[in-house]
């Protein structure tokens, strides 16, 4: 097993996802069940200057800001929805809605006296929008977090003994922690639909990488979150995974940290965002901007990006990411060039785009629509107002040929 020829993330892709049943899902986690293609983001083409909302983006490309922080949510210039946009907006994802439409979600990485938890804007078939609302609230630095095949959102609070929110796009239920993911400093988990595991990140300088497996199913379908085994990775030499029970999954401030119970398992440097698809699951490391895969058939992990080695550099401050239904691997800079950058499967890497003017911002919650023809994405601390990166947030849309690039 451990003497396989190496495989080119490609030809890895396309085997494990070889014989994969069709899902029924939700959009955020449209690259589980879309075919691979050829065609890549990476071939996109060289950015253009900055456009009026001072963003660069490949030609045919176009920018729109559709929520700015503190500013009730326009449906145009004079309607407006009742929410007021979150600041410091986060981790996001989308989700279907019966209509044709599709709902954005978004955190909120603050405290809860400033807001917290996570809010959503609904849109129309064609793009319009038609409503904004909160989904979770009186919870703390909502960092990143990841889409259910069953349409929720994992809302995961960075804090110390921080826990996870499952919310309801779509404003019809309360949000629930759950007690099963543990309790830590999280950043983002991503659900496995084939072995019906939750993989979650852990933003420590000695974090640790997590295996939820859930006691069973609720009737819904959906897994049981509050339930089963949290497992932390013990990596070799060879990047294979042990997974190790955790005695304590859920410590009080007086007890030992998860990512302190055991010793052997393996520290990873500022875990960060985590996305699964066909059959892997990404995570980037922002102390040593590397980006790992998962193959979670052979237990596996191999770096796919180390800014260290890299014969082109460009991308640094690696943060959430998101996978294309192509599998490309979109990845945004916390810092570094303000871009979200492409790394395709043959592990070409290019930026897709390029926020200018906020030097002192991130990138956050990149997600593609679910028929893949538009992009969301955030300015963290962006500001029409202040500039620099100085403000509370601004939330953007991207449209252009999506479609000549990948196959929706």
């Amino acid at each position: 097993m451990h003497n396989k020829a190496a495989l080119s993330r490609r030809d890895l892709l396309k085997k494990g996802s070889t014989g994969l049943a069709a899902l029924a899902i939700g959009p955020s986690l449209l690259a589980i069940s879309q075919p691979l293609a050829a065609r890549t983001l990476a071939n996109i083409g060289e950015l253009q200057g900055p456009d009026a909302n001072g963003i660069r983006l490949p030609a045919g490309f176009f920018s729109r800001v559709i929520a700015a922080a503190g500013q009730r949510v326009r449906r145009s210039f004079w309607n407006r929805t009742h929410y007021r946009w979150h600041s410091y907006p986060d981790g996001g994802a989308t989700f279907a809605t019966p209509d044709g439409g599709w709902v954005y979600v978004s955190n909120s990485e603050t405290i809860s006296l400033l807001g917290g938890g996570a809010g959503a804007i609904r849109f129309h078939a064609d793009g319009s929008i038609n409503d904004a609302y909160r989904i979770l609230g009186g919870t703390n630095i909502n960092c990143a977090g990841g889409p259910t095949p069953w349409q929720t959102w994992l809302s995961c609070e960075e804090v110390d003994f921080g826990r996870v929110y499952e919310c309801d796009p779509f404003g019809a239920s309360p949000a629930r922690v759950r007690r099963g993911l543990g309790y830590f400093k999280h950043e983002a988990a991503a659900v496995d639909p084939v072995f019906n595991m939750v993989y979650l990140t852990e933003d420590e300088g000695d974090g640790r990488f997590y295996r939820f497996i859930p006691a069973g199913h609720h009737h819904d379908g959906s897994l049981n979150l509050d339930e089963g085994i949290l497992q932390v990775a013990a990596m070799d030499s060879q990047g294979y995974v042990e997974w190790l029970d955790l005695p304590n999954p859920t410590p009080n401030a007086l007890q030992t940290p998860t990512r302190e119970q055991l010793p052997q398992s393996s520290a990873f440097d500022g875990g960060e965002g985590c996305w699964y698809s066909h059959g892997f699951v990404y995570f980037t490391t922002k102390g040593d901007n590397k980006v790992w895969q998962l193959d979670t058939n052979l237990n596996r992990l191999t770096v796919v990006y180390d800014a260290a080695t890299s014969t082109n550099p460009i991308l640094t401050g690696v943060d959430n990411l998101t996978v294309s239904s192509g599998g490309d691997l979109l990845v945004a800079e916390d810092g570094g060039d303000m871009q979200i950058v492409v790394i395709d499967t043959d592990g070409k890497v290019a930026p897709l785009l390029q926020v200018t003017g906020q030097d002192d911002s991130e990138i956050t919650g990149p997600a593609f629509s679910p028929d893949g023809t538009r992009l969301y994405f955030s300015s963290q601390r962006g500001s029409d107002i202040f500039g620099g990166g100085n403000g509370f947030g601004i939330t953007y849309e991207i449209t252009g040929p999506f479609q000549q690039f990948v196959t929706l």
